[in-house]
């Protein structure tokens, strides 16, 4: 049983006075900044020389260094860049900048797990990993409330690791919400399995198949985004807010009686065994393997192939036709936060 921390469990008396660097100022690396920032702590943005985002965080109030001058500044460095750059921007300008006793942070733990980057023993190493895009941690910031988080330590040479990963949760908002401790694998194998087996690429095929079907049979598309895509939304927030039973109780008998017999066809035994190799090549560093020799050494070519492959299919044409002819609400949408990526 894992325990839920709040506000009122957590002081800031540890953080107090320490200077915190946050390296990148994308989706999450501007929320955690600007959040940080009003909560009252020392917050400069490391970015590289010529980042499109360099103007728009002064703009936004944050003080921006070049990353090398960050890292040196910083007591407390917190890695909000891709998964792929982090190594060598750990290597060229975190690791000669590292003083013993400082805190190396991250909001995922896929480099740490997977021994690309490997920190001194001297420092101790953390995380505050927001179960939200970085988008909805701040709006919900300045709503007056914040998004639930993850803390893991994997370093505790000074004692205070997870009191400062509190404390820093506490600082972005999460305590308002809830915060879970676990470990950094434990995060790390969860997120990439919930990602590709259900969330995104589960959640993704589902659609896009269930649209196929009803296509090749002869219904109307726009008929068909409608039942398989549009109205996921629903579904989705129905579970959201009370668990998959209160879901069923709000849908109708027909769906509900439907869905208990026809989903066990769909999400078969087969499919089981199917996430379990799924888990197996992210226990194992395959997948892991795989993503960095993608991205680094084929410079994200399939990527990019599967992605535009994504983007040309009648699901999404028909889609963006239909959502430019509907009244669409876009509250957290993500209009404040500078982009979806990471910017270093």
């Amino acid at each position: 049983m894992v325990n839920m921390y709040y506000d009122a469990d957590i002081t800031t008396d540890k953080i107090a006075g320490k200077k915190i660097t946050i390296l990148g100022c994308g989706s999450q690396g501007h929320a955690h900044s600007r959040n940080l920032q009003e909560s009252g702590a020392d917050v400069v943005v490391g970015l590289r020389k010529g980042s499109s985002s360099w103007g728009k965080a002064e703009k936004a109030g944050l003080t921006v260094k070049e990353v090398d001058e960050a890292c040196a500044w910083g007591d407390i460095i917190v890695v909000l860049l891709p998964d792929t750059v982090q190594k060598r921007v750990y290597e060229a300008s975190i690791a000669p900048n590292l003083n013993a006793g400082d805190s190396l942070v991250f909001a995922h733990g896929f480099n740490i797990r997977y021994g690309l980057i490997t920190p001194p023993e001297d420092v101790d190493v953390w995380m505050v990993a927001p179960k939200s895009p970085g988008h909805r941690v701040r709006t919900t910031y300045t709503e007056g409330f914040g998004v639930p988080a993850l803390i893991a330590v994997e370093q505790n040479p000074t004692g205070d690791a997870k009191n400062l990963a509190l404390e820093y949760a506490k600082l972005i908002g999460s305590g308002r919400a809830g915060i879970l401790e676990t470990s950094f694998t434990e995060e790390t194998e969860t997120d990439l399995f919930g990602e590709q087996a259900v969330l995104c690429g589960g959640c993704e095929e589902l659609v896009k198949t269930g649209f196929e079907v009803l296509v090749e049979a002869g219904y109307e598309p726009e008929i068909a985004y409608f039942e398989c895509l549009h109205e996921l939304k629903l579904i989705v927030d129905l579970m959201y807010e009370g668990g998959i039973a209160a879901m069923n109780y709000s849908v109708s008998h027909t769906a509900e009686y439907g869905g208990y017999v026809s989903g066990p066809r769909v999400i078969t035994p087969e499919t089981k065994e199917n996430m379990k190799a799924i888990l197996t090549d992210i226990q194992d560093g395959t997948f892991a393997k795989n993503f960095v020799s993608e991205m680094e050494e084929n410079g994200g070519k399939n990527l990019d192939r599967i992605r535009g492959e994504y983007e040309e299919h009648t699901l999404e044409k028909v889609g963006e036709k239909l959502r430019s002819m509907m009244k669409i609400d876009k509250t957290g949408s993500g209009d404040d936060c500078f982009n979806a990526s990471n910017d270093a």
